[in-house]
């Protein structure tokens, strides 16, 4: 398009954005007519997609970092044919597939959910990432972000990953329109100040007034044209430009505009220009899975004792062996969560994500909009630190494997800060979330095999320390299941645990028997879904659960229990056992003790439930 033409399409999207929010009621139109000028010159002159084959390889990817800015992008979708009028105004009505945020769920040309500020740029870095360096098909990924959220320290871990990858496929584009939600930003209209920022990242940068529609073709043709960098283009612009009332105004962040027919009026009134967006170029063939199953690594029951990563390390190098879809990512610790053994044998797909949580989870959602099966790895306690990734990823139906090491005060002398005694309830809290909690060898080899073929987010919990091996390798663990070690007729309680309380419990039943006490004890490897079934039934048989779990009471595996009587049943006796205390350093034995989930203490606690302790 030329100069006019570009600039009538401009309006366009603002009176389109501007007809969206009045039509809901609410929305962001100021935003979205802040950076209308931008989207017009990148939809109708360099951006290369088909619409009809949103999934086609070859296709350039566009992230809408700032989510709230949505009217600009569905008047975008608008103007290239992909939804009609009628649609465009259904905006935030219930049913509606144009969210008040947009969601991959919802629309096929959507990369990923966005709303909460800071991820945007992040996983465009994954999508980055994997155009680069793994699907080679030279699609470009635009990210348009705010001013705002340049104060998310999200966004500098992605700057910085971007830079030391040489990213020259990643271009971000950021709307400086001076104003926040309750007043100006930081830094205002300095473009200088995010240039030197972008720079010291080893960024390309072009600065722009984003209202100049030929300054910005020329700054996009420039960043298509920067060879071994990143380019950042930031552009200068005024929030509810074209709208005198509205322009560069504090107060007006969030709101439909109080006269929006005298503001279409303002603007040039109702357009219908339709864009001819660029086709993309014939792209080649993608990564192919390799049929069969991987030969995961195998271990002899009753053999020596193994840790639970290093059983994930081996087959996640299996599998990358026997998939050629799977991926690795870790944040700098893969010599402890056992990464490593997959960047051995895999180099092209693992990727070293530094300290840089937040940027790990979000490579991964990244890497998976583009068709691969990830599996990121950190400290069970250092996935806290990028949670708002995690929930986002679930809300984009993110198909992403997450594993947590070094979980529980069962790490020893490392002390609290390094144990994950959360990462249960947060992870079971995630929309459609499978939760897995391996207590040996070959189970967690399974379990690992079995991640790369569900949906949504994934977790599985690994521990530091060896475990004895008491499953053979041909043992099967399907999702939702559990594993009932020993039962009898005579049983007076059940024992249920996961992980590391798993041998604790067998020695506490063997306990108990040696007094004539008959308790039966289940291995609760799936945390979520849980195995109702299995639990019903041993509360029916034994009157009395006792869990025992290696975290926090809150929101683990006594909460996942009890998830098997919320239908109305009535709810058994039930015990729990966890870490209620704040640890501090020892070692694994003195821990379990001191949390009062050791065999010692469980078989104390059995005997208490059972009535047969004397209570002095």
């Amino acid at each position: 398009m030329n100069t006019g033409e570009l600039v009538e399409l401009a309006q366009q999207l603002r009176v389109d954005s501007v007809r969206a929010s009045a039509a809901a009621g609410s929305g962001h139109p100021t935003s979205s007519m802040s950076a209308a000028d931008l989207m017009a010159v990148l939809l109708a002159n360099h951006f290369r997609y088909d619409f009809d084959r949103p999934t086609y390889p070859a296709n350039d990817r566009f992230v809408l970092s700032k989510g709230h800015a949505s009217p600009l992008l569905y008047s975008a979708y608008k103007a290239a044919g992909a939804i009609d009028d009628e649609e465009l105004l259904t905006f935030r009505k219930l049913g509606s597939r144009l969210e008040g945020h947009p969601t991959p769920r919802r629309l096929p040309w959507v990369e990923t959910a966005t709303g909460s500020l800071g991820q945007g740029l992040p996983v465009g870095v994954g999508i980055a990432l994997s155009g680069k360096r793994l699907d080679r098909t030279g699609y470009r990924v635009w990210v348009l972000c705010g001013d705002s959220e340049m104060a998310e320290g999200s966004v500098w871990e992605a700057a910085e990953h971007a830079g030391h990858e040489h990213l020259d496929n990643l271009t971000v584009i950021v709307d400086v329109n001076r104003l926040g939600q309750r007043g100006p930003t930081r830094h205002g209209h300095d473009l200088d100040a995010y240039a030197r920022r972008f720079q010291a990242f080893g960024w390309h940068t072009v600065e722009v007034d984003g209202h100049d529609v030929d300054a910005i073709d020329r700054a996009y043709g420039e960043a298509e044209s920067t060879k071994g960098q990143p380019t950042a283009i930031l552009a200068r612009t005024l929030k509810g430009k074209g709208v005198e009332s509205v322009q560069d105004r504090e107060g007006l962040h969030g709101k439909p505009l109080p006269h929006a027919d005298e503001a279409i009026a303002e603007l040039g009134g109702r357009r219908n220009i339709r864009v001819e967006v660029h086709e993309p170029p014939a792209a080649r063939t993608l990564h192919s899975v390799p049929a069969g199953h991987p030969e995961l690594p195998r271990w002899d029951k009753g053999g020596d004792d193994v840790a639970t990563r290093d059983a994930f390390g081996q087959a996640l190098a299996a599998l990358g062996s026997g998939r050629g879809d799977v991926v690795a990512l870790d944040g700098e610790v893969g010599d402890s969560t056992r990464a490593e053994f997959f960047a051995k044998e895999h180099p092209d797909r693992y990727f070293e994500c530094y300290i840089a949580e937040q940027q790990m989870v979000a490579a991964a959602v990244g890497l998976a909009a583009r068709g691969w099966v990830p599996y990121a790895s950190t400290f069970a306690a250092f996935f806290t630190r990028a949670y708002d990734f995690i929930r986002m990823a679930s809300i984009s139906g993110s198909g992403i494997n997450l594993v947590g090491s070094h979980a529980g005060a069962a790490i020893g002398q490392d002390g609290p800060s390094q144990m994950g005694l959360e990462d249960l309830a947060m992870m079971r809290a995630v929309h459609g979330s499978t939760v897995l909690y391996p207590c040996d060898a070959n189970q967690t080899a399974h379990l690992v095999a079995e991640m790369a073929g569900l949906e949504g987010v994934r977790y599985l919990r690994t521990s530091r320390g060896g475990s004895p091996v008491i499953y053979g390798p041909d043992e099967e663990f399907p999702i939702g299941g559990s594993k009932v070690l020993r039962s009898s007729e005579r049983d007076r309680l059940t024992i249920v645990a996961a992980g590391v309380t798993v041998p604790e419990a067998l020695a506490a039943a063997d306990a108990l028997e040696g007094q004539g006490i008959q308790v039966r004890v289940i291995d609760l490897y799936s945390v979520k879904p849980v195995d109702r079934l299995t639990l019903r039934q041993a509360a029916e048989d034994t009157g009395c659960l006792l869990t025992v779990e290696d975290h926090r009471e809150e929101g683990g595996l006594g909460d996942a229990v009890l998830d098997a009587f919320a239908d109305g049943r009535p709810v058994p006796r039930l015990v729990r056992l966890a870490v209620r205390a704040m640890p501090g350093s020892g070692s694994p034995e003195e821990q379990l003790h001191a949390a009062g989930i050791d065999a010692e203490s469980i078989a104390a606690a059995g005997k208490l439930l059972v009535e047969e302790a004397v209570v002095r």
